[in-house]
């Protein structure tokens, strides 16, 4: 079975744009999530350092690794990475904001040295490249390793967790879409369950080859369905979802969702299931003040809990993916959630 462990602690720092094979004496020791303009990209002047930096950490390779694989999990390097172990280049990524997962199996020895150097550097590759905000630079999103059997559920398909859940309600039942997505023509059983654990409806089935992975899909009916109702009543469902391989479980994963009904009027606004539920609320960027984008889980609950004390019932996520942790969060307090992708150089060009 998976196993998660944070990959947060004992990385060493330097501004500098080359790769290093041991870790030189000088480099600072910093804790995950960092940013490098957590007080230059926040006084206004938009003079704030971009460029190339490196971060650094040593580890040992698992002791039971066996046949299983070992990944690495960023949920959010800026701008963009080049991924070194040993030495060695992995692995590249481009795009600030989204997560990203690298197999390293193959190039493990016993004591490793993981060398990212991250660019937040003008090009013309990686979007945005022009806005009213900062681009700041750095990992500055948790880091995972990830521990899974050789059979498991996608984990490098574009940095999606490798399950979606598309639920549809019509009147008191729900008709819920659970796609999945792993490395192997196997069975997967998924399973739905309500807020207090109990079996909901479950099936199993077998997956079609798609690209390179493959995709199995399931249609589950919830009767008698408890809808999400915004911030009175945020009822979540789980679902979860199991690999199984000569009969016994090699992989599983989860998410949870809300059933519920969106819709809007020209002339009578929003409608939450039906009924009339008038938006109100805040726009929110990923940083704050002295942090800067490196923001850890604590203060995304305190951004939460501030959100709430004005009684907003909205939060627009602006102009780009956020963390997960966040989006997880409205859901629990029953946010509606604007989201957004990083679109925003067509707009300042547009208002310019």
């Amino acid at each position: 079975m998976r196993q998660i462990l944070n990959f947060n602690q004992n990385w060493y720092f330097e501004k500098r744009d080359t790769i290093i094979t041991t870790i030189p004496s000088g480099m600072e020791e910093i804790t995950l999530p960092h940013t490098w303009n957590a007080v230059d990209g926040q006084d206004g002047g938009n003079d704030y350092y971009r460029g190339t930096c490196c971060y650094a950490k040593s580890f040992l390779k698992p002791v039971d690794l066996g046949n299983k694989r070992l990944f690495v999990e960023f949920e959010g390097v800026a701008m963009s990475a080049q991924i070194y172990l040993n030495g060695m280049h992995i692995y590249s990524h481009e795009g600030g904001y989204s997560t990203f997962r690298v197999d390293m199996t193959e190039y493990l020895k016993e004591m490793n040295l993981l060398c990212v150097l991250v660019d937040n550097g003008i090009n013309d590759r990686v979007y945005p490249q022009k806005a009213d905000f900062t681009f700041y630079g750095g990992i500055y999103r948790d880091v995972n390793l990830l521990l899974v059997e050789s059979e498991h559920f996608e984990l490098e398909k574009a940095g999606t967790p490798g399950i979606k859940v598309t639920p549809q309600v019509n009147g008191t039942n729900a008709l819920v879409t659970v796609e999945t997505w792993q490395n192997i023509e196997a069975e997967v059983v998924v399973t739905i369950y309500d807020r207090d654990g109990e079996k909901v409806v479950s099936e199993k089935g077998i997956g079609i080859k798609e690209d390179n992975t493959y995709k199995t899909t399931f249609s589950l009916s919830i009767d008698d369905v408890h809808l999400w109702q915004g911030v009175d009543s945020p009822y979540l469902y789980y679902a979860v979802a199991e690999l199984i391989v000569k009969d016994s479980i090699v992989d599983s994963i989860s998410t949870r969702f809300g059933c519920r009904t969106l819709t809007f009027d020209a002339e009578k606004g929003f409608f939450l299931n039906g009924k009339s539920y008038p938006l109100r609320g805040v726009s929110r960027h990923q940083d704050r003040d002295g942090v800067g984008s490196a923001l850890t889980k604590e203060m995304h609950k305190e951004d939460m809990e501030i959100i709430k004390s004005i009684g907003a019932n909205t939060v627009r996520l602006a102009h780009y993916q956020h963390d997960q942790y966040f989006y997880d969060l409205c859901d629990e307090e029953g946010m509606i959630v604007w989201a957004e992708i990083h679109n925003i150089c067509q707009m300042v060009e547009r208002i310019q």
